[in-house]
């Protein structure tokens, strides 16, 4: 009975540390495989995870494309590490080199690919729309709609949209729709419009925010230079200030819209269109492109000074003048062929 009994607890230790051994090397090698960089048959994989799927299922999809080797192991890691049920949807990228542990560390925190998207500065709403419908990895809602179709479907019915929008680079992912692309664009200009109103200067001849983006949009279209924009916004300030016309080139070219030629003539001035500053007063009814933060802190700070005119030196600066008389030689100067003339 003692031998029988020893001969058992021999077992019972043999069993405990083989059991001890295996553990052991199933868990370094269960650490091992999560640990180790993945091989792809190209640079980067991209792989979409749909909304529901589990991690079992994605791991063994991600097995058939050559992507893990051990994807029963990643399952598991995931379930310990409570993080199975917490996989984000969305596109991923895999690159040369990665672990399984980042990848899944990825779907955990929803690392997706983000493309990109550029709204520039001086567009018009036309090019902002032109843009957006041409993006391929948008879901496009509004092609075929007209602007105020467009803002009704972002939830803003009767509003004009030209230079709502704030110009940036914005990224977003897969399954990304166009009116929600815009809306954020949207968002940000107000956010942006709110902030330095709210810091502006004071008597500034605006009566609400809105005219001040309307201000900022033709300072976007004038200053060819960064550091011109405070002096072009002290101009027509003043000018409106003194109810001068504001007689800027960009609010004639907005006017005659898809007529203008690429060159402004003596005629096109007189054209009887509320934008035309040269004919009527004050600020144009709706902005004419979309203003950046900077020409919409310059339409708010002002430079101080007693210039009310400016012309076009033809390298992308302009001279500024105090008088008529001195604006006229300096027309004469540098605009001796041209046919217009900026702000008489």
């Amino acid at each position: 009975m003692p031998e029988a009994r020893r001969a058992l607890i021999t077992l019972v230790a043999i069993s405990v540390l083989l059991a001890g051994f295996f553990g052991i090397w199933f868990w370094v090698d269960v650490h091992r495989a999560v640990m180790a960089p993945i091989v792809l048959n190209a640079p980067t994989i991209r792989y979409a995870i749909k909304p529901g799927r589990t991690l079992r299922t994605i791991a063994y999809e991600l097995a058939d494309l050559d992507v893990l080797k051990h994807p029963a192991y990643l399952v598991l890691v995931g379930r310990l590490q409570g993080n199975a049920g917490k996989i984000k949807s969305g596109e991923y990228e895999f690159e040369m080199g990665m672990t399984p542990l980042e990848i899944l560390d990825m779907f955990v925190k929803g690392k997706v690919v983000q493309y990109a998207l550029t709204l520039v500065e001086g567009w018009t709403f036309f090019e902002v729309l032109r843009a957006v419908n041409n993006d391929e990895h948008l879901i496009h809602l509004l092609n075929g709609l007209d602007d105020e179709a467009v803002m009704t479907k972002l939830g803003e019915p009767g509003v004009h949209p030209e230079g709502r929008f704030f110009p940036d680079t914005y990224y977003f992912p897969s399954a990304t729709t166009d009116v929600d692309f815009l809306k954020r664009a949207r968002r940000k200009m107000d956010e942006v419009l709110s902030r330095e109103w709210a810091a502006r200067d004071l008597d500034l001849p605006y009566e609400s925010s809105y005219e001040a983006l309307i201000m900022a949009s033709i300072i976007e279209k004038e200053a060819s230079r960064p550091e011109e924009r405070a002096a072009i916004s002290g101009v027509f300030v003043r000018r409106l200030q003194r109810g001068m016309n504001l007689q800027t080139d960009p609010t004639v070219i907005y006017a005659l819209g898809a007529e203008f030629d690429g060159n402004i003539k003596r005629p096109d001035l007189d054209v009887d269109n509320p934008y035309n500053t040269y004919r009527y007063k004050g600020l144009t009814p709706t902005p004419i492109a979309m203003p950046g933060a900077d020409s919409i802190y310059a339409a708010l700070h002002p430079a101080a000074g007693e210039s009310l005119y400016f012309v076009s030196r033809g390298d992308g600066t302009h001279h500024f003048s105090k008088s008529l008389a001195e604006h006229r030689k300096a027309v004469a100067k540098y605009q001796l062929k041209s046919t217009t003339v900026t702000c008489q």
